[in-house]
């Protein structure tokens, strides 16, 4: 019998475990020739998180926990619990209920059909989110997809339920600086996307402000493009010619006119302006050197405190 383990990654969501396990099991318990377990891994939750991890795989068959020495983020526990899992098939899923169980059986049935590899969630509106959050993730996507090669559809989630061979693929990838999202797109297979509305969660809060997301769209442009280096040297060729430009104007205009090589205020403006345009390309070229930088170290993805269950 076939198995397919789900992995749940969790950060302090002890008001959200037991109800994701309840709601899950049931719509599991459900599905014909197949054998599940769920492995719940804590990115160094400071709650009773762990502890309910513990009270469930006492309790019930096929659960299984893993905990981080310390938070690593959602990242590396996504990762953990692909290097762990057991099954023939691959489900990642948020414990907040976000993304609904009762799509499992339709993934399932989507992968087993054998013409996908992958059967992946979108969600197709945002409403309950804040407009300003809402704006600026639509804009990410159209910018992403502009810069980079590796298509990231709109309204990916991380929910989605793979073939062993895809998990194995994407095991395949140890980078440090991880972008979920473009990993499962550029490791390729065939995908088939589900569309769905934003649920709310069902407790807790969410862990993403908007800063931790604006960097978090950072770390995904910067891993599967390399066009913002390209615009800090367009951006150099454009001012070196404008400057070019410039100084054989002022030339000009002094030898025809005279004294017309003063105004230091507009100087001030244009060295400003350069200097400005300076430090952007040097911190377009940091963020590359930094990414390298933490690449080289090999330093592991997570560290594993404890683990258990069946």
């Amino acid at each position: 019998m076939a198995l397919l383990s789900i992995i749940v990654p969790c950060y302090n969501e002890e008001s959200t475990v037991e109800a994701f396990y309840a709601r899950t099991s049931a719509v599991c318990g459900a599905l014909d020739g197949v054998d599940v377990e769920y492995l719940f891994v804590d990115d160094g939750s400071t709650d009773r998180t762990l502890e309910l991890f513990r009270t469930l795989a006492e309790d019930k068959p096929g659960v299984r926990w893993l905990s981080f020495s310390r938070n690593f983020g959602k990242e590396a526990a996504m990762y953990a619990g692909l290097e762990h899992a057991r099954g023939d098939y691959v489900a990642v899923m948020d414990v907040d209920l976000q993304d609904p169980p009762e799509l499992l059986p339709e993934l399932l049935e989507i992968v087993q059909s054998g013409e996908y590899d992958c059967a992946a969630v979108r969600r197709v509106d945002r409403r309950g989110e804040p407009p300003i959050r809402s704006w600026f993730a639509r804009q990410f996507y159209k910018l992403i997809n502009r810069v980079s090669k590796t298509e990231i559809v709109d309204g990916a989630r991380d929910f989605r339920l793979m073939k062993r061979q895809m998990v194995d693929a994407i095991l395949r990838l140890g980078e440090y600086n991880r972008f979920s999202k473009g990993i499962f797109s550029w490791v390729g297979f065939r995908t088939k996307w589900v569309e769905t509305v934003n649920v709310e969660r069902s407790g807790g809060e969410s862990k993403w402000s908007f800063f931790k997301l604006l960097i978090y769209a950072l770390d995904g442009i910067i891993a599967f493009s390399t066009a913002p280096l390209a615009v800090a040297s367009v951006l150099g060729l454009v001012f070196c010619a404008a400057a070019f430009v410039a100084i054989i104007f002022v030339i000009v205009r002094q030898l025809l006119w005279g004294g017309s090589a003063f105004g230091w205020p507009s100087l001030v403006c244009i060295i400003l302006l350069l200097a400005g345009i300076q430090l952007f390309s040097i911190g377009i070229l940091g963020q590359y050197l930094a990414k390298a930088y933490l690449e080289v170290k090999k330093r592991p993805i997570y560290i594993l405190r404890e683990e258990g269950g069946s």
